[in-house]
């Protein structure tokens, strides 16, 4: 019986993600406000009463879709504001992370460019919530430098969200930059000077 159900487990598990990437995929070309269930169960190639076994609507997809896209950058984001090495060599990696990411993962990047303004609220308030962690978790790698010594929560937390927005700017631009190399390579030096930028900004905060 336990076997049973184990399988049956797994076709569910197998089915819903179906659901998830056929999404992603049509969502290439439209906003999530304009997706309609019928085209996804269409494309997965199963019926769209399916479809409310994995999701309520398709904003409760897209904020699966969130979760997926968001949820594994984290052990990712602390890399890169990892203490390890001076500025430059942070600086450096957090450039190259981001755009190994964006290389992997366009659909993804490009799904939540796009509906982090969209017009699906439950859908922007899930980005908000995982944009609010990162920035949590960048202010705590960046309270454990010996640079932060004087800094208020609130001023930590602002150099944070700092941090955390030029992360999101830079992966919008590696993404418009895809399939060119040179673009890539400018999209790399504007984003190592602006992080060099609020490096300098963080150093001389407290004179």
């Amino acid at each position: 019986m336990s076997h049973t159900l184990g399988i049956r487990q797994a076709q569910k598990q197998k089915t819903r993600q179906a659901l998830l990437d056929a999404a992603l995929e049509l969502l290439e070309e439209q906003s999530l406000s304009s997706l309609g269930l019928r085209e996804v169960t269409r494309a997965v190639g199963v019926a769209p009463t399916a479809f409310y076994r994995h999701f309520r609507s398709t904003a409760d997809l897209g904020v699966a879709l969130v979760e997926e896209a968001l949820s594994s950058l984290h052990p990712t984001i602390r890399t890169i504001v990892s203490t390890a090495g001076d500025s430059d060599e942070r600086i450096t990696r957090a450039v190259e992370l981001i755009g190994g990411h964006v290389r992997a993962h366009p659909a993804h990047v490009r799904f939540i460019a796009r509906e982090q303004h969209g017009g699906v609220q439950p859908v922007r308030e899930a980005i908000r919530g995982q944009l609010a962690l990162f920035t949590e978790e960048v202010k705590a790698e960046l309270a454990k430098d010996r640079a932060a010594e004087g800094w208020s929560d609130d001023d930590l937390l602002m150099l944070a969200g700092l941090y955390v927005d030029q992360m999101l700017v830079t992966a919008s631009l590696f993404l418009e930059a895809l399939g060119s190399e040179e673009q890539q390579r400018r999209v790399a030096r504007l984003a190592t000077r602006r992080l060099r930028l609020i490096s300098i900004g963080r150093e001389h905060w407290l004179d």
